[in-house]
This record gives structure tokens, sequence and C-alpha cells, in this order.
């Protein structure tokens, strides 16, 4: 019967989680399966540990049952408030605070929910095949059955992932590194030998606590002596009114000629429910107003020539354009290119890296080097010298760093760099991939 009752009531909440989806957040309602599939994961785990809590006192078997069902805790409490007070209402440090802390701990259940399905999966295995003797590993002295073990080592494996989440949660999330790349590019031309230029992406401000901590990353490009700053994309989250409080710290960025700026996919005010067109449209005007405001050039499938001298090389930016079906396709490359056909190095700012893949490398024109960000460098990985990993590789190829491609139509070399992102979204944390500000170097040399 209490199973029933789990069900039901887990049936129940899923129900209510895609109707406020639906409201708060539009775009996230098809990923209703996967929140569904979570609390039956979450289920599974809990009621396979149920025996042993039972064993315990009684006040420590519900300290530690409240404990486990606290993130679930959490979402059903969204979900209640969402009702009378909406969830972007809340205050801003609270709120990421909030859902930081329901995603390390359903994160943290994922890894001794895979040990207990591979012990569940070895005794169906062992019933089925029905062994004389049981498989057993020894332990601290004593023998003690393979899944039993494994049940065990999920819960410290677990452990570990919880406390390494959380402090990428309080310290690696503003543990900023300096990325530095030279390109050399054949056709630049010699004044602009040495040209530097200052690259941060995806700051997503709705999910930015600590003021302080941007004043650092605005002081550390400042003092990298950049000749422009490029920004990537993605502002916000989900509204541009996230941005306005920290309008003073944006100001003082500061490069010799200028800061531009591109529009990414949660820049467009698509992930959350807006009352009526013209209010969405207003939200789209205010980010333009906020560009101007903050003295950035918003390149929106436009160019500027940059010059030094006599000489000089283009600048360009597009609108967002992903391949995965979910996110907008604006930018467009001829818009973007019309006047600057003829000079002889082109450098392109486009926020998602896919966009080099299907559209840049194969453009009529050669694009010497392209600016991406987007994938965050999946905020969670390593890095090492000839082996890095991050799960974010499955759904992007390009995800991190610098990548080159020959032009499939002109046969000409073109460079991209992925930077890894200096904000977060979803988990408000860092762990094994840093948030990155990226010093590149042009250099007037044989590639």
């Amino acid at each position: 019967m209490k199973k029933f009752l789990y069900v039901l009531f887990g049936a129940g909440l899923i129900i209510l989680l895609h109707f406020v989806l639906q409201d708060l957040f539009p775009k996230s309602v098809g990923r209703l399966p996967v929140f569904a599939a979570l609390f039956l994961f979450d289920l599974y785990l809990f009621l396979s540990y149920l025996p042993t809590i039972k064993k315990w006192k009684k006040s420590l078997s519900i300290v530690v049952s409240l404990l486990y069902w606290f993130p679930a805790i959490l979402v059903v409490s969204i979900i209640i408030t969402s009702f009378w007070y909406h969830f972007m209402e809340w205050d801003r440090a609270f709120r990421v605070m909030f859902v930081g802390i329901i995603f390390v701990g359903y994160m943290a259940k994922l890894v001794p929910i895979i040990f207990l399905f591979i012990a569940d999966l070895l005794r169906l295995i062992r019933y089925i095949s029905k062994p004389k003797s049981k498989q057993e590993v020894k332990s601290f002295g004593r023998k003690m059955p393979r899944s039993e073990f494994l049940k065990k080592s999920g819960l410290v494996v677990g452990g570990l992932m919880f406390s390494g989440l959380f402090w990428g949660m309080v310290k690696w999330v503003y543990d900023f590194k300096i990325w530095r790349e030279t390109v050399n590019l054949p056709d630049l031309p010699p004044s602009f030998s040495g040209f530097r230029i200052v690259q941060f992406t995806d700051i997503h401000l709705g999910g930015w606590v600590l003021k302080h901590e941007l004043e650092e990353a605005v002081e550390e490009m400042n003092s990298l002596n950049p000749d422009i700053i490029v920004f990537t994309g993605d502002l916000v989250n989900y509204r541009t009114d996230e941005a306005f409080e920290f309008t003073n710290i944006l100001k003082k960025l500061k490069a010799k000629q200028g800061v531009y700026a591109i529009l990414g996919n949660h820049d467009y005010g698509d992930y959350t429910k807006w009352p009526s067109k013209e209010a969405k449209e207003e939200n789209m005007q205010q980010l333009y107003d906020f560009y101007e405001e903050v003295g950035w050039k918003l390149l929106r499938n436009e160019n500027v020539h940059l010059k030094r001298g006599s000489d000089e090389i283009a600048l360009l930016g597009v609108e967002n354009w992903g391949s995965l079906k979910r996110f907008p396709k604006y930018g467009d490359l001829d818009k973007a290119i019309a006047g600057a056909e003829d000079i002889p190095v082109k450098i392109l700012l486009s926020h998602d890296p896919t966009h080099w893949q299907h559209k840049v490398s194969q453009f009529q024109y050669t694009i010497n080097l392209t600016l991406a960000g987007h994938t965050h460098g999946g905020q969670f990985g390593f890095e090492f010298p000839g082996m890095r990993w991050s799960p974010v590789q499955y759904a992007y190829k390009l995800w991190a760093g610098m990548y080159h491609k020959e032009n499939s139509t002109t046969g000409d070399k073109q460079h991209l760099y992925v930077n890894r992102g200096i904000g977060t979204i979803g988990y408000p944390g860092r762990v094994g991939i840093l948030p990155e500000i990226t010093l590149i170097e042009l250099q007037a040399k044989d590639a």
C-alpha cells in the first residue's frame, strides 16, 4: 500500500510540475520526461535503502528520510508557492542557491543509483543462473556479497560527488581562469600584428550572486590591455531586468577600440512566459537600451571596420544560430558581411559553435576567426594536457578551446575558439571547468 501511495504522490507531483513549467518556463516543458525519470529513480533508490533505515532509531531514521527527500521537498515548495508568488520574483541569490541545492542533491543521487542498478542486475543474473556459491569480495577483514559492496560503494562515491558539487558552488564558480591563445593569420595587415582581443561569454546575470566577483572579472579583463573586448552572448537567463543592477559594473569595461557584443539564445526572452507579445517586445527593447547604456556596441547581423593607420580588418556579429531545433536561427552571414567582403581578415562573433560547423565553414567568403560560447564547457569535467572530458561533448563536438578547419568552398584555413563561459546556468557552480576569460593575440605570420 505504501509503494502505491508513493507512486500516486509522484504522479500527482509530475502533473503539477507540468502546469508549473508551462506557466513559468514554457521552453522546459519538453524536459518533463526527464523530471519524471528522476523521481522514479529517486523512489527506486529510497526503497532500496528503506529496510536499512528502518533498523535505526526512529528519530535518526526520520532525520535521514527528510534529508534524503529534501531536494524533492524544495521542488514541491517551488510548485506550491508559484501559484501565488512567481518563482522569478524570489530574491536572486536565494533563488540561485535554492536551485543549486536541488541540482546537487539529485546529481549526487545519480551515482548510487547507477551502483544500485548494477547490484540489482548482478543479483538478477545470479538468481537466473543459480550459482552454487555467492560471489564475494573482502571488505574491512570480512566478507560481504558483491551487490552489498556495490551499494555501499555507491553511497561513498555519491557523498564525494555531493561534496565536489557543493564546493563548486561556493568556491570554483568564481575562480576565473585566463586562457591565452595566439592566432596566426597570413593575410593579417602587419600593423595588426599583436592585436589583442579579450573574449568573455555566457555571463547569465540572472544567476550571478556576488557583485564584487563580477567587479573582479571586469578588472581582470581591463588589466589585459585589450584592443577590443568582445562578449559572445547570453547576458541574461530569462529577462533583461536581471541585468539592471549590474549596469554600473559593466560600464567599467574598457578597450582601446571598444566593447562589442552579440545575442545568445537566452537573450530573446524565450525561456519564460510573457503576458503579451508587446511585453516580450518591450523586454527586447530594454536589452538594446541596456547595451547602449553600458557603452557596448551590439552587432545584429552587421559588421564594423577596425582600423590601424590605413589598414583595417572586419569584425562581424550575427544573431543566434543553433543547429538544434529548440534554438533560434536568426543569424544571417550574408547580412553580416555586407560591405566587408573585400577586407582581408574577418573575425566573426557567433554565440553557438554549431553555426561554425554548419554554415561558417561552408560560407562563400573565408571567415578567418570565429569566437563562440554557449557550451559553458559543460561546467563539469576535467582538462589535462592531451586529455579532457566533459558531459557536454556528447551534445557538442566543438565544446571548448581552439579548433581549425578548411573552408569547404574557398579552401582557406579557418579558426574557431569556443570560450567556456564566465557564468552558469542550471547548476550554479563549476567543477574542473573553470569560468574563462580569453586573451587572443593576432599575429601576421604564416599559418
